[in-house]
């Protein structure tokens, strides 16, 4: 196994993912942040959290995929979320349950990290995924 998820004992449930993560392995696998944009640049999700970081995922996994990885290799994701507030966790994680399956995330997931931001480079960017991953 390339990638060791887990929780040790008295660390703070519940969350959706481990707050751990082991790698082993020789190649490191860096998706830089990926946003809402198919194929051809087109906008996905407007002013749609939900819908964007499901695309955001989808992008991501791309990436993986063209490094040979899988989300069962990644070891870290990072997130960065425009204007966050908690009143936001519901459409986050909407997003990340409606590709769960299509994408073969683990649950729980990898360690992950959201954070909050004024502005991403683009004014319809609501958030932006990077994940690192090991591979042997």
């Amino acid at each position: 196994m390339t990638v060791q998820l887990l929780t040790p004992e008295g660390m703070f449930q519940p969350v959706p993912y481990h707050h751990v993560s082991i790698g082993t392995g020789s190649r490191h696998v860096h998706v830089a942040g990926q946003i809402a944009r198919d194929g051809e640049a087109n906008h996905i999700a407007t002013d749609d959290l939900a819908g964007q970081v499901a695309q955001a995922l989808r992008n991501t996994a791309r990436g993986l995929a063209g490094a040979g990885a899988t989300f069962s290799d990644v070891v870290r994701l990072r997130f960065f979320v425009t204007h966050w507030s908690p009143e936001k966790i519901d459409d986050f994680m909407a997003g990340i349950t409606s590709v769960t399956e299509e994408l073969a995330l683990p649950q729980p997931l990898p360690p992950l990290s959201a954070i909050g931001v004024d502005y991403l480079f683009e004014p319809d960017v609501l958030v932006e995924v990077e994940a690192y991953a090991i591979l042997d």
